[in-house]
């Protein structure tokens, strides 16, 4: 259905858990560039653990919509409740546990053509099975959020949708990324559209 088309008349788009690389796959390349596309005019993103994995740039089956990797290629680090820390969409948690189950542990890309992503939420402690390193989990974001053209992300590598007392953070997250749409985002695209930034002068002020 994304493949076809099917995000259109849609204010954002959710990946949730499973398996990011299964969900890159169901999409398949048209699928893929359909997100990419309807994020970069205005839709919003949510991506929750394996949704998170799907948003990064860091892998060739990624959507690229997050300028983010992950520290390590060992993900199995294993399933149960973490501590967080830090502060999202009004809302503050310190020390506040949460369901983890294999979410991306995420640095910066340092893709060019990407803005940087912004830290809500950072891990406290961590889980590090299955030979998985140790010690990169603790104070790495856990929640983040970022533009990609017109459109906004949210992930979150733990699941407070699936955490008691955190379900709210979700809907917030949901009203965040599918913004009202007005006149000022019409002027954005146009601006784009005329691409001043390549035909800027260069050295010019």
């Amino acid at each position: 259905d994304i493949a076809s088309g099917g995000l259109k008349g849609y204010d954002l788009v959710m990946f949730t858990g499973g398996s990011g690389s299964a969900e890159a796959a169901g999409l398949g390349e048209q699928g893929r560039q359909e997100v990419r596309e309807f994020v970069r005019n205005g839709g919003g993103y949510v991506g929750i653990c394996a949704g998170a994995y799907l948003a990064c740039s860091g892998f060739e089956w990624g959507l690229g919509v997050l300028n983010a990797k992950t520290v390590s290629p060992k993900w199995r680090r294993g399933q149960g409740e973490v501590k967080i820390e830090g502060a999202a969409f009004g809302d503050t948690f310190a020390d506040r546990g949460v369901r983890y189950a294999n979410g991306p542990i995420i640095k910066a890309d340092g893709r060019k053509d990407l803005p940087d992503f912004e830290v809500l939420i950072a891990f406290r402690s961590e889980l590090a099975q299955n030979d998985t390193p140790v010690g990169v989990m603790v104070n790495a974001p856990a929640m983040v959020r970022s533009i990609y053209g017109l459109g906004r992300v949210f992930t979150s590598s733990p699941h407070p949708e699936q955490t008691a007392g955190l379900e709210p953070l979700v809907e917030k997250a949901v009203r965040w990324v599918a913004r009202a749409k007005g006149p000022t985002d019409e002027l954005w695209k146009r601006l784009e559209a005329m691409e001043v930034d390549k035909l800027w002068l260069p050295g010019a002020i």
